[in-house]
């Protein structure tokens, strides 16, 4: 594995929230100064083409970077869009009752959940407060 690929992995599992890949990118350059973005964007595909990370593309917003290659979901805020990791355990079970009640061979599901992360939900309940004041 090349160095830049060492060192964007190593970037995202340091990290606990999902990165886009500019983001990545002002990481990365800390530690390789003439990296590209282009360098950067090109190595986040290839590595999730290999299943060593997940490409996350949620709600039409930014793709995003996991550095957990397991099953699981997210979680998106409708209003600043952070994202997280949702706390269920995978629904395998979905896969299996599809098997036979479709033509398509099911090869995997992505489930997103939205809402307000804490602070958007202070910041509009304060609103909402600040119109019923009015």
């Amino acid at each position: 594995m090349t160095l830049q690929r060492k060192t964007i992995l190593d970037i995202l599992r340091q990290t606990d929230s999902h990165p886009c890949a500019d983001e990545i990118y002002e990481l990365v350059r800390k530690r390789l100064p003439r990296i590209s973005l282009g360098t950067v964007y090109r190595n986040l595909e290839v590595l999730a083409k290999m299943g060593l990370i997940q490409k996350l593309e949620l709600g039409g917003t930014i793709k995003r970077f996991d550095w957990d290659p397991n099953k699981h979901y997210h979680i998106r805020c409708l209003c600043c869009g952070q994202v997280d990791n949702a706390p269920i355990a995978p629904l395998n079970k979905l896969e299996d009752e599809l098997y036979g009640a479709t033509v398509f061979s099911i090869i995997g599901h992505r489930l997103e959940f939205e809402g307000l992360c804490p602070s958007c939900t202070e910041k509009e309940a304060q609103r909402i407060d600040l119109k019923n004041v009015n």
